[in-house]
């Protein structure tokens, strides 16, 4: 079953063409992580794919139906980094008041016990730290027992421990069958969680498959190592690499010829400890993948509103 559908989409703010032409299929049961740089049109897609936009051509389907229509948005979940909720109701006073919202919601113990709230149930929302916050508007997302959820940024401001536990809850939410589709700048958590990733830069989807996939369209591989002194640019003038960073002696480059570096490398004296030679990561994969010259960065980058339409669910 095909959850959500966009054929031929294109959006237009003024003279900016924020999405074009993108076509795009979200099967039931999927974790999908839309990634792209800022600007590069996947707040849009999301926008539409819950009826909060419009396409200027082409059309979008949720469950079927007009993402608008009250029958498919009742069936999605949508969790914001920031939302407009009442900072003097509790936890569970707000669980329960958007579980009214749904004709068949899930329990608010559930609902809390979700997002591991269970301590804070009785506390008001001014009392919440930033992590915690984020947990709520989780708590909020699957109050009506969704078949679909959206994630915008859902580990902003949680801390180690907290991050990790909410990652495990998305994962256990997603394998009771549920679809979700999330956005997310940490690179790691969509390696971890997304069994698929589209990745959309200026308008276009650019690449759609498996983490393993992306990383395959990177050809190379990853170096690190520790040096025996504080590392210059100088050190690898002339040397076969795509990337270079360098972080006092430490440094990482991705190169088609790891063994050919590491050879000039010892020949100009180098001291080298700590050495790792890996396939590239998701992290190079999509830098790869969105890599503009300077020359046409600002001429025909898409451009999204400032304001995320995401931020219009609560309104």
């Amino acid at each position: 079953m095909t959850v959500a559908e966009l054929r031929g989409v294109t959006k237009r703010f003024g003279p900016v063409e924020a999405l074009k032409g993108i076509d795009l299929d979200i099967a039931e049961g999927e974790l999908l992580a839309l990634l792209g740089p800022n600007g590069a049109g996947k707040t849009t897609a999301i926008g539409m794919m819950l009826g909060l936009r419009r396409p200027s051509t082409g059309t979008v389907k949720l469950f079927g139906l007009d993402p608008a229509d009250r029958r498919a948005r009742s069936r999605c979940g949508v969790m914001l980094q920031e939302s407009g909720v009442n900072q003097a109701l509790s936890v569970s006073e707000l669980v329960n008041l958007f579980r009214a919202y749904y004709p068949n919601p899930m329990s608010a113990d559930r609902a809390i016990a979700l997002a591991g709230l269970e301590p804070e149930a009785k506390k008001p929302v001014t009392k919440l730290s930033g992590g915690q916050k984020q947990r709520l508007y989780y708590a909020l997302a699957v109050a009506g027992d969704p078949e679909v959820i959206f994630l915008d940024e859902p580990t902003v401001g949680m801390d180690v421990e907290s991050r990790r536990t909410f990652l495990d809850s998305i994962k256990n939410f997603a394998a009771d069958g549920r679809t979700i589709v999330l956005t997310t700048h940490y690179l790691d958590e969509a390696d971890e969680l997304a069994r698929r990733i589209v990745v959309v830069d200026r308008g276009l989807i650019v690449a759609d498959g498996t983490p393993d996939f992306i990383k395959s369209k990177v050809a190379g591989r990853r170096v690190t190592f520790d040096s025996d002194r504080a590392l210059t640019e100088a050190d690898f003038e002339g040397l076969p690499r795509q990337r270079l960073e360098i972080s006092g002696q430490r440094a990482k480059l991705l190169t088609d010829q790891p063994e050919d570096v590491l050879r000039a490398l010892f020949q100009r004296g180098m001291g080298i400890k700590n050495l790792s030679v890996m396939g590239a990561d998701l992290e190079e994969a999509f830098l790869a993948l969105t890599a503009h010259d300077k020359a046409d960065a600002g001429a025909s980058r898409s451009v999204e509103p400032d304001s995320s339409p995401l931020e219009e669910v609560n309104r």
